[in-house]
């Protein structure tokens, strides 16, 4: 049996140094047979979603800036909301975050805002082959805790690897409390 990680964190370990993923947040949007992909939270960028996107500022949460998603297809550009009410399973990625959804960037946004309260853009997404996540899990390059709605929404992302370590319930807790640089001590 499998331990798909569809809709749930992915929390780098202090012990992985690749910066493209040092003390980074990922929102799995689906993982199976194929592979794993998912988008960085915490990695806010200079850009602001108005210099890109028209129409669109009602929507998104703060801090209103497009975020570094991770380093596949840096120009690929995908966006998550959350609705209003529960998001039918067809319609959600995940049934563990049931207001969290995809969104089409080219819809109406005044239409869209009907349905959603609001939206993160990302540039860019991770993506892992067949099996390469579970060898990373494996190897303890992630710890994997359960999503809550805010944690992609966060108005404080440089806060999230903190904060999603300090909320559990068990020994990552005190991760949450490691030096980004053990050195500096």
């Amino acid at each position: 049996m499998h331990d798909w990680q569809t809709g749930r964190l992915l929390v780098a370990t202090p012990a992985l140094e690749d910066p493209n993923f040092a003390r980074s947040v990922v929102l799995v949007l689906d993982h199976d047979d194929d592979g794993a992909l998912g988008v960085v939270l915490n990695r806010a960028s200079d850009l602001a979603v108005d210099d890109t996107l028209t129409g669109w500022s009602d929507l998104v949460a703060s801090p209103p800036v497009v975020f570094g998603g991770g380093p596949v297809e840096p120009t690929a550009v995908v966006a998550l909301g959350r609705a209003h009410a529960a998001v039918p399973a067809d319609e959600g990625f995940s049934t563990r975050l049931d207001r969290v959804r995809l969104v089409d960037l080219a819809d109406d946004p005044v239409l869209a805002a009907t349905d959603l309260e609001r939206v993160r853009v990302f540039a860019g997404y991770a993506g892992w082959g067949p099996g390469q996540l579970e060898s990373e899990i494996d190897a303890g390059a992630w710890f994997t805790v359960d999503a809550e709605p805010t944690d992609v929404f966060t108005h404080q992302p440089d806060r999230l690897w903190q904060a999603v370590l300090r909320r559990q319930r068990d020994e990552l807790a005190l991760f949450s409390t490691f030096p980004a640089d053990p050195s500096l001590n």
